[in-house]
This record gives C-alpha cells, structure tokens and sequence, in this order.
C-alpha cells in the first residue's frame, strides 16, 4: 500500500491498532506503521500487556524486512509512552532509530506520558505533530481514556429489545428475540472489554457461560456477577474455570468458601440500602485497570446502574417486532415532570442483519 499524505498514514496505523482491539487490555490498542517515500517499511500493533507496544513491533518488522528507519516518519495512534512500566519508553526507543518525524493522533492521557513523549522525540530533533484523526483513535480507547481521566471504566450497557422495548415475556422467555447477527455483533463488543458483568437474576433465570464465542478472541474478559445476598449456586456455568468475581453486600464465610473452592474471588461492597454499593464497584475496577466493562443484566440490575449514574452508554439491539405486555429494559422510577428524563444522544445507528443497532450517550459523557 502507498501512502501519499498523512492522513493515508494514520487510516493504517488505525487498520493496525484494530488488530489489538481484543487483546492489548489493559494497555490501550495502539498501531504504528513506519514509511518512507510513500512506502509502509514497517508495522506492528501493541502485543498483550508486558509485550512490546506497537513503536518496537514497528520497528523489528522493518529490521526483519532490511529497511533502514533512519529518516523515516511513523504514525502512531498514540503518543508514544515517555515512562518505564512493563516494558522501557517507547520515545526513547524511536530517537534511538533515529526517525526524522512522528505523527501522533492524540496525546497519551496517562499522567506518566501526558505530552513528555512529543516533548523528548522534539528535543532529540524529530520533528513531531499531533491530533490527526484523534476521533477515531479515542473511540478504540474509549476505556483506557475513561480509566486515566476519571479512574473509572466506561460502562457499556448492552440489551436486545423488540421494537416496543421489551426484552423478555413475563415467564422470563428472551431467546431469540434478535437474530444471528446482532448475537454474534454482541459478542464482538463483549470481547473488546475488559470484563463482563450481570446479576445475581440473570444467572438464575439464564444460567449463562458469559463469555465469548461467536468470535475468536485469545482473551477471554472476566466475569463480575452482583449477587448481595451470595444467593449464586456454585454449579451455575458463569463460575466455570474460574477467575469469576462475585460482589455481594453481605459476608458468609462458608458460602464464601464454597466459591473460592469454585476458583471465584469474592469481594463484599454494601451500601447503606444492603445492597451492592454500584459506584464504589466501579471505582473499583478502575483500581483494578478495567478499561471497558460491558453489561449484560435484567431489567432491575439495568435500571439500578443507570439510576446510579454507573452507565456511560447503551448498545442495544432493536428488533423488527411487538412483544407487548412482557418485561422492559429498565426498571426505573416513574417521573412525575418530563423535566426529570435522563438524556442521551445518538453515536451510532446501524443495521446489523435484520436488526437495528443503537449506540447512545448519556449525554453528560464524552
């Protein structure tokens, strides 16, 4: 492929950092390429936390394929990291290559980079840019973004309603009320985050596996079940393999130890209700490097989490059909002035076979 404009350079970079979209956590999806005279001479994405970041796959694939750098521009979605974390700074490594300039779709929102990187590629004499296609670059690190600027993940909740907004039949029938496609689609967004979770009522009318299967991942997210009573029974699928985290609002010492014995970890959060204290949870998967954690809960957990201002957007599936009188999206309060709706907005609105895909912000979210 020939890169005539920087703008050529930086659509790849991004084709490369969608390469990492499912596996790169709780590192953000990064993707460089290196060209000369118009010639990708080199490309990489960032590999599994502890692995190289894109700048040095980058850099050994051109090595690999004989090309001197020297000169040379690289793209990268991301600033490149200034700090020793798992691996040495990624600026550091670029000067020693001696690139001649690097463009960077966004600064790194990480305290520990924040702008050092631009500054020590500029002071080492490579010319350097930034905010190309920034869009596009925070939308696939939407999380790791939420997790450096607030410490919380960015939630996103995911349901599949019929057209009159209902997701299951009284008698707690859901499956299949969309089809193939969207149910695979689903699943795409489950692997891109960094941990899945639902309610202690969905594991008992559902007794769901809660990973991913419509798609091919090497990382599977974890799995988060709200259970304040400890109610869950320790044969239920979600717990297999272990690694399952169970938030409750009680402690029971034995039943706990029935569910470490499950390879579960159990962590106790109440609030002054008895139930799970929701916005603590999220602060805790903050601590925890979560960057994205995606919802798949009943009506009551749904309608907590949204009242509790924990939701960052909705990804729900529409379709083409009436259910009627059957069980709702949300459990929420009724208002008594319209003055009191919560607000979103429209990211995205697609089809997705023969469904509609709906992607909304609450609108006091980036």
């Amino acid at each position: 492929m020939n890169i005539h404009n920087d703008l050529d350079g930086m659509r790849l970079a991004l084709q490369w950092a969608e390469k990492g979209l499912y596996t790169t956590s709780p590192n953000p999806h990064i993707g460089c390429v290196i060209v000369r005279d118009g010639v990708v001479i080199g490309a990489g994405v960032t590999q599994p936390a502890g692995q190289d970041h894109a700048e040095i796959q980058a850099l050994k694939d051109a090595a690999q394929r004989g090309h001197d750098v020297r000169g040379a521009t690289a793209y990268v979605t991301l600033e490149p990291c200034a700090h020793y974390g798992r691996t040495p700074p990624c600026c550091d490594a670029l000067v020693r290559a001696g690139l001649g300039r690097v463009v960077c779709a966004m600064e790194d929102p990480n305290p520990l980079v924040a702008g050092q990187g631009l500054a020590r590629l500029a002071a080492a004499g490579i010319e350097v840019s930034s905010g190309l296609l920034a869009d596009e670059a925070y939308e696939l690190n939407i999380g790791f973004f939420s997790r450096m600027r607030r410490q919380l993940p960015w939630v996103r909740l995911k349901t599949a309603a019929s057209l009159d907004g209902m997701t299951a039949l009284h008698n707690g029938s859901s499956q299949w009320i969309t089809g193939a496609e969207a149910r695979a689609d689903g699943h795409a967004w489950r692997a891109r985050a960094c941990a899945i979770l639902t309610g202690i009522g969905t594991v008992k009318a559902d007794d769901p596996q809660l990973n991913v299967r419509a798609v091919q991942t090497l990382r599977q997210p974890r799995r988060i079940v709200i259970d304040s009573r400890l109610e869950i029974d320790p044969g239920a699928k979600v717990l297999a393999g272990g690694g399952t985290l169970v938030v409750a609002a009680v402690s029971d010492h034995e039943r706990e130890a029935v569910l470490r014995d499950r390879g579960a970890e159990i962590i106790t959060l109440a609030n002054a209700h008895g139930k799970v204290d929701l916005p603590e949870l999220m602060r805790e998967l903050g601590r925890r490097q979560i960057n994205e954690l995606h919802v798949e809960a009943g009506t009551k957990l749904n309608g907590s989490l949204v009242r509790e201002g924990c939701v960052d957007e909705l990804l729900v599936y529409l379709a083409p059909t009436l259910l009627g009188d059957a069980q709702g999206m949300f459990a929420l309060p009724a208002l008594t002035d319209l003055a009191q709706k919560r607000a979103l907005r429209f990211h995205e609105v697609c089809n997705v076979g023969g469904d509609l895909r709906i992607l909304a912000r609450f609108m006091d979210r980036p």
